[in-house]
């Protein structure tokens, strides 16, 4: 996955509402306190190099996540679980093979990525985009990744107004040797290109 790539996750949220309060200047705009991941409108997708003939794409789906907003931007935190048995690349039996195989996710004996934010820095020439720094783990490795996030937008949910509803794009690239998933190095690339899609809400009546 490319570095604008690395789309599971998920302190997005954070993003999105630091980067609306920024972008209207009112402090009025931000709205702390928990967002939870929504997993119908949450996702990950990935590109990775097949023996130098072509990219294979794949997704998965968002397990679980939790954001939180404080009053101040800078201590905005997230928390993101993703379902590697999941993993769908268009073909069954591909699939299957990367779900049990050690070398690639091996979901019975590591059945979640997940990725925890550990600093987030807003663009200050485009309030839509951030950096967002953190660590994430994967194949029972835990390494620190920076994601580049973009087109952020806050607002009350157009279809349920009851609520605040935030979303994200926030993508990296990651060696998967170095999460110790190493099998066919010489048939399947080392490099992975991941991007994160999220949405995440929060009542609009409680703002705590």
């Amino acid at each position: 996955m490319s570095r604008r790539a690395i789309a599971v996750s998920l302190t997005a949220t954070a993003l999105g509402l630091s980067g609306l309060a920024v972008a209207n200047a009112a402090e009025t705009d931000l709205h702390p306190g928990d967002y939870k991941l929504d997993p119908s409108h949450s996702y990950a997708h990935f590109e990775i190099d097949h023996m130098g003939l072509s990219t294979m794409h794949g997704r998965m789906d968002v397990q679980d996540g939790h954001i939180r907003i404080g009053e101040s931007l800078s201590t905005s935190q997230v928390k993101v679980s993703l379902d590697p048995s999941s993993v769908d690349t268009g073909d069954d039996a591909r699939d299957q093979h990367l779900r049990e195989m050690p070398g690639f996710f091996d979901v019975e004996k590591y059945p979640k990525i997940q990725f925890e934010s550990t600093a987030l820095e807003i663009d200050d020439d485009d309030p839509s985009e951030a950096t967002l720094e953190g660590r994430l783990t994967l194949h029972g490795q835990t390494r620190p990744v920076t994601l580049d996030v973009d087109h952020i937008a806050c607002r009350v949910n157009p279809l349920d107004k009851s609520r605040y509803t935030c979303g994200f794009t926030a993508s990296t690239e990651i060696q998967r040797s170095d999460f110790g998933m190493n099998a066919y190095p010489k048939l399947v690339g080392d490099r992975v290109e991941l991007a994160i899609e999220v949405e995440a809400n929060k009542p609009a009546e409680t703002d705590s």
